[in-house]
């Protein structure tokens, strides 16, 4: 994994989570650049810094996903799954993706399979979990067309690490 990979990780999700919102009909409630104030209630979410918010990411999902032990490809699409719907959901469709244990836990099992099995397979496989998992969210009405934007968006920039 190069800085490129993590700066092409972040631009890319940063796109899809855009500014500050406040929909009420969002549970994440007030949302900045895609931090909650919900995940994060001691933030001042409305005056979010970009900074701040790669900061954020970087330490809270990109490192605790473990994406730096990924292959490029998918430590892009872990890192935006884990954004957008939570990391143990993004590491456990991740783990059913590679076939391995499935315990929402990133270690020497999933990290060996990621690096051992074809990544495109496991690419394709893993973005069809995640859209089998995001259609059968209560939002998905809603939300459902800027999510499968944002999936194919994400699986195109993945493709280019192929």
């Amino acid at each position: 994994m190069t800085a490129f990979v993590w700066e092409t990780a972040i631009s890319t999700t940063l796109q899809f989570e855009g500014g500050y919102v406040n929909d009420p009909n969002d549970s994440g409630g007030e949302t900045n650049m895609g931090i909650s104030k919900r995940a994060y209630p001691d933030v001042d979410i409305k005056n979010l810094t970009l900074q701040t918010a790669k900061n954020i990411y970087y330490f809270d999902y990109w490192l605790r996903c473990k994406c730096q032990f990924m292959p490029d490809a998918l430590s892009i699409a872990v890192f935006d799954f884990a954004v957008n719907s939570g990391i143990k959901t993004a590491i456990k469709k991740l783990q059913m993706a590679l076939g391995v244990s499935v315990d929402g836990i990133v270690g020497n099992q999933t990290i060996g399979a990621c690096n051992r099995l074809p990544v495109k397979k496991v690419l394709d496989e893993y973005i069809r979990l995640r859209l089998e998992y995001l259609m059968k969210l209560k939002g998905w009405s809603r939300y459902g067309n800027g999510w499968g934007r944002r999936v194919v968006g994400i699986k195109e920039v993945c493709e280019r690490y192929l």
